[in-house]
């Protein structure tokens, strides 16, 4: 069963990580989890303490990683949940009910350190929070009081320029996505030729034209106008890596998944852009050639998205698909040996992700409203869909 909670005996997770010679960093496959380790290994360099990431993508992977033998002295984190024995030194950061960022700045407070409240607020965001909600209300009013961010009108994409950025966000769900020349024939004439000098009525129009190709698409299902709000007024980062913080955000959950090492020096604040950009975009447009293809069936309270595509990211798919396509709350996206469960609701998957893995015999994982499987690719997909239907 899956640990939960901080656990470092017999010092506490601060002193545990104030006295480590080395410490060892196993993060979850997310944009809030590599947020939330970005945070602590620059806490971590601060103090000239060594350090080693480790990304894995389901909870099996996580636990043979920590599982793994450290010297004397050294200290292990776990960013999302892991099957391990309470041991000395090990720090669990869960992050199931509670974004793993939130949990992170917590932490770097406690060694002393002043978390980047950009890439907080970006991995608070890829978590599917909102900036200066509830807890982070204080990190969205540092950012604004030392000129790091600001809200205005348009989309929230990493990229000055929109056709780039909105052909490939998976923020957004429009009859254009994930083909450039598509989106550049649809928005070309809001954009213009220099879609640096925009101002705040051309983002005001390019979010109003973009909304309308969203919610007026022949798919689109109820929940459309309140996903598509949600990437609308963004907060831009005049001088950040990214154009905005959902944009970064993005950023931070393609990377998470296909480039993991990317993504890690990403969240530390290291010079990798246009690698980290690039990962997004090709992650981007398979996500949304996946669900062109994909073939659908809906059934009492879940929507099941079948990828024919054996490299379509079936996360990114599921997540769309609830977003803008699915007709029930809940979405099941199958690939070839792994799928994805994406869900409006409020309520963990937990137990329901835990319990399908155990009925396939295969590995999983589990984030907010999420979960990720992984099983033998011959597992017939009716026997998947029934599995999830009788756990849900």
């Amino acid at each position: 069963m899956a640990t939960e909670g901080r656990s470092a005996e017999p010092a506490s997770a601060t002193s545990a990580l104030e006295s480590a010679g080395f410490v060892r960093i196993v993060a979850r496959a997310d944009g809030d989890a590599l947020a939330a380790t970005g945070l602590l290994a620059t806490a971590l360099a601060d103090r000239d303490t060594p350090f080693q990431v480790t990304v894995g993508r389901t909870v099996t992977e996580r636990s043979e990683r920590v599982r793994a033998p450290t010297a004397e002295g050294d200290a292990t984190v776990v960013v999302g949940t892991a099957d391990a024995d309470a041991a000395s030194n090990l720090v669990q950061l869960p992050a199931v009910d509670r974004p793993a960022t939130l949990e992170a700045v917590d932490l770097v407070r406690e060694l002393g350190a002043t978390p980047d409240p950009v890439c907080a607020l970006a991995g608070l965001v890829a978590g599917g929070g909102q900036p200066g909600a509830g807890e982070s209300e204080w990190l969205l009013e540092t950012a604004r009081e030392r000129g790091l961010v600001e809200r205005r009108p348009g989309v929230a994409v990493p990229t000055a320029n929109p056709v780039d950025g909105l052909a490939s966000s998976t923020l957004l769900r429009a009859p254009w996505s994930g083909d450039p020349d598509a989106a550049r024939e649809a928005i070309g004439d809001a954009v213009g030729d220099d879609p640096a000098a925009f101002d705040a009525d051309d983002h005001r129009e390019l979010g109003s034209l973009v909304a309308l190709d969203v919610v007026g698409a022949d798919e689109s299902s109820d929940a459309t106008s309140e996903s598509i709000a949600r990437a609308l007024r963004p907060y831009a980062t005049p001088d950040g890596v990214f154009a905005t913080l959902g944009g970064f955000a993005d950023v931070l959950d393609a990377t998470a998944r296909a480039e993991p090492g990317t993504g890690t020096a990403l969240a530390m604040g290291h010079d990798v852009r246009a690698p980290a950009l690039d990962a997004w975009r090709k992650y981007g447009r398979r996500a949304h050639e996946a669900l062109d293809a994909a073939s659908t069936g809906r059934y009492d309270g879940l929507f099941v998205v079948g990828i024919d595509d054996e490299d379509g990211p079936v996360e990114a798919v599921a997540r769309i698909a609830a977003a803008y396509r699915s007709p029930e709350p809940t979405v099941l996206a199958i690939g070839d040996g792994d799928a994805a469960i994406a869900t409006r609701q409020a309520e963990s998957l937990g137990a329901t992700v835990e319990g399908v893995a155990r009925e396939l015999g295969g590995a999983y994982d589990v984030g907010h409203r999420r979960g990720y499987l992984r099983f033998d690719p011959e597992t017939d997909e009716s026997t998947i869909i029934a599995t999830v239907r009788e756990l849900l």
